[in-house]
């Protein structure tokens, strides 16, 4: 199994479509990258915890392969367009690997 976290940075201020990001991006990713082992998708809102981020999800993956595959499939530009229409930020991947 292997998790990518994407994490959105900002404030109480910067333009965020949280309706949008739950409702239609999503699950637009479930089914995008489904088909290449995307098992299941969340996302959260953490509190202001100082570190300056407005949203994260986690992407739970079968294994690094179907990542990456996913990653790679022509469906991925289409994840990242509707990132567009939620904000502004660019989004961060970090990766989360059982020992």
């Amino acid at each position: 199994m292997t998790t990518m976290f994407v994490t959105y940075a900002g404030d109480t201020d910067t333009p965020f479509n949280r309706a949008h990001w739950i409702n239609v991006h999503l699950p637009l990713v479930r089914e995008c990258w489904g088909p290449y082992g995307l098992e299941r998708v969340g996302g959260f809102f953490p509190g202001d915890d100082g570190v300056g981020l407005i949203a994260v999800a986690a992407c739970v993956f079968r294994d690094r392969p179907a990542m990456e595959a996913a990653l790679a499939s022509p469906r991925t530009a289409e994840v990242m367009a509707d990132v567009e229409l939620v904000t502004a930020v660019k989004p961060q991947r970090s990766l989360a690997t059982p020992l």
